[in-house]
């Protein structure tokens, strides 16, 4: 069978590789995507947007109940979790759908089948209609990643569930338990807290959310806590007893087991990389726990063959895939791109309130050496937070105290995931903590606390 010839071949069109496409085809290259179920991956399908479409029917149903507050009058509040579900589906389909648009728009070829790599080159697809041999000097992976499960923590879809059945779930959980409290974990107890959910999170680190900074991640628990959550941290599920319509979890913490009954479970726990059935070990490409190693350009050391987003490790965000996949194209297509810089990337969890971060935590900063100058501005400090009505949050900046260079920014509270591309912004600018006192924040906005945050680093904070 002679192979049908491109110039760059994607496997994967996830927010990695559809991206890289788009980006291969713009720079004039014949450009074909494979992609064995949906066009935009996990992310937009199974991942950061149903989720969003969910958190955000969540922040809603919050917001009814507190009505009064706002001096007005919401009765007989309730929901639909099946129409929650739905309207969830419906954006991610939506979407899905204009990823399919963008793709055709730019004279992608797009083929649905499950690739391997029988060598240098080459690509083998198998689809619904047989195989299909491609050829092209440069192929990118992007075959993104899938939810780790531990022994004896398996999901089964009915009573202990994956991130994929909590997006689509069988039933409104009464009791909650959620194994793992990072960004997926922590969304989705969010999501059924609010909804009503006795919800407990068991945490294996020492803190929740534990890459964020620990002032950050501390006053989020107080606030879950508020909400009514119970939060077990350093403890680990050691066992789950299953039965038809209950899970009786044996969680150990403090050398002590607690059996914690409940009616649902979600296993949390992070992720492993899609690198099974490709033929990468044959090809020599090194595989690291489950993730392809690559160096700043996403080269595997394979010639012509790159790693892009989840599987070529952390940190596992949508939107370093996406640069990845633009860096890789410009580089395929003979550009000089400058390589990603993972402490230039934001991470984001929608929980409430939401947590925003880039750069390093002040714990980092001081183990790297520095010299540290912190600033912190709380919401209650904002009159857009408390017309808002949200004055639970706060902004906290770190500072290399001899130079002024902005080392991270950290936030808890209303918008935060909105307000970081700012401090983002700011570092690759370069900017130091001169720039960013003289620049003139809008008002009123929740944007002033991070002026503010600026401020108090050099004991300069105006409104706190």
């Amino acid at each position: 069978m002679t192979a049908r010839n491109f110039d760059m071949i994607v496997i994967g069109a996830g927010p990695g590789g559809y991206v890289a496409a788009i980006r291969g085809a713009q720079l004039g290259l014949n450009v074909c995507v494979v992609e064995r179920e949906h066009l935009g991956g996990i992310c937009l399908n199974w991942g950061c947007i149903p989720t969003k479409a969910m958190l955000r029917s969540a922040e809603v149903f919050h917001l009814m109940h507190r009505a009064k507050e706002f001096g007005l009058t919401a009765d007989g509040i309730g929901y639909d979790l099946d129409a929650v579900v739905r309207r969830s589906r419906g954006v991610a389909k939506q979407l899905a759908s204009g990823v399919g648009h963008l793709l055709k728009k730019n004279k992608v070829t797009v083929v649905m089948g499950e690739a391997t790599l029988p060598g240098p080159g080459r690509v083998s697809v198998t689809t619904d209609k047989g195989s299909e041999d491609l050829a092209a000097p440069a192929i990118v992976l992007a075959t993104g990643a899938r939810a780790r499960e531990l022994p004896g923590l398996e999901a089964d879809g009915k009573r202990v569930w994956s991130y994929r059945h909590a997006l689509v779930p069988p039933h409104m959980p009464r009791k909650l338990l959620v194994i793992g409290s990072g960004a997926i974990g922590i969304e989705f107890a969010s999501f059924f807290n609010t909804l009503g959910a006795e919800t407990t999170v068991v945490e294996v680190m020492e803190r929740i959310l534990p890459v964020e900074d620990a002032e950050i991640s501390g006053f989020a628990k107080r606030q879950f806590q508020k909400q009514g959550m119970t939060i077990l941290e350093g403890a680990s599920v050691r066992q789950l007893d299953r039965e038809a319509d209950s899970v009786t979890a044996h969680v150990e913490q403090g050398g002590k087991t607690e059996k914690i009954e409940v009616d649902t479970v979600i296993s949390a726990v992070g992720i492993v990389g899609n690198v099974e059935g490709l033929g990468l070990e044959e090809l020599g490409v090194t595989v690291d726990r489950t993730h392809v190693v690559t160096d700043e350009y996403c080269r595997t050391g394979v010639e012509g063959l790159y790693a892009i987003g989840d599987v070529a490790g952390p940190p596992w965000l949508a939107h370093k895939a996406s640069h990845e996949g633009v860096m890789v194209a410009e580089l395929i297509a003979g550009g000089h791109p400058h390589p990603i810089r993972p402490g230039s990337i934001a991470g984001c969890t929608y929980c409430h309130p939401q947590v925003a971060s880039v750069g390093l935590t002040e714990a980092r900063a001081k183990e790297k050496g520095y010299e540290v100058r912190v600033g912190r501005f709380p919401f209650i400090g904002n009159g857009k937070a408390i017309a808002l009505g949200e004055p639970e949050g706060l902004v906290k900046t770190v500072f290399d105290a001899k130079t002024g260079e902005l080392l991270g920014a950290h936030m808890v509270g209303a918008e935060v995931t909105e307000l970081i591309q700012g401090y983002v912004v700011a570092r690759g600018l370069e900017s130091t903590e001169a720039e960013l006192m003289q620049t003139v924040f809008p008002h009123p906005t929740l944007s002033e606390m991070m002026h503010e945050s600026v401020l108090d680093a050099w004991g300069r904070a105006i409104h706190f």
